[in-house]
């Protein structure tokens, strides 16, 4: 009987050694994993509102949006015309012009080049009419597609929906 009590003893000691172990570990690794999720500021900025009512035909503002920046561009007749003609299955990142448009006059996308983050310029002139990334020299047209450079894909366009016809909502709400 002492054997056996020593045994229950010992089975205890090992399981109540282990639990606290595994308590002390998920302790320990909880503000690892905390970390992971995104800060107070980074939600706060989850959605920008814009109103673009007020950006002129063939002009562009540039908003910041978690951080990053994000093209609007007010496109005129002619450069929704070069974008709709430049659909082909022969671009570098095919894309239809009316699958990255929610709007046709209104295009949004992330200001960051897909080669190396660098931020593209307008250009509005040229072969393709859109945006020259001036540290590599990718162009990209009006519709954002990538045209000619090192660049492997388009332009990201971010989530984002129109509040109404003249506020654009960017990001999806939290």
């Amino acid at each position: 009987m002492v054997i056996e009590a020593e045994e229950n003893r010992r089975d205890f000691l090992i399981l109540a050694t282990g639990a606290v172990g595994a308590a002390g570990t998920a302790a320990a690794c909880w503000p690892f994993v905390r970390s992971w999720s995104p800060t107070a500021d980074v939600l706060a900025q989850a959605t920008t509102e814009v109103d673009v009512s007020a950006i002129a035909e063939g002009q562009m503002i540039t908003v910041p949006w978690q951080g990053k920046p994000v093209f609007i561009l007010h496109r005129n007749k002619e450069q929704i015309e070069m974008a709709r003609q430049a659909d082909s299955a022969s671009l570098p990142d095919p894309a239809v012009d009316k699958d990255r448009v929610k709007n046709p006059e209104y295009l949004v996308l992330l200001a960051l080049c897909t080669h190396l983050g660098c931020v593209p310029q307008p250009i509005g002139t040229g072969d393709f009419g859109g945006f020259l990334c001036p540290c590599h020299g990718s162009h990209y047209d009006t519709s954002g597609r990538i045209r000619q450079g090192p660049a492997p894909r388009n332009l990201e366009v971010p989530f984002y929906v129109f509040k109404d016809d003249s506020t654009v909502i960017i990001g999806k709400p939290v």
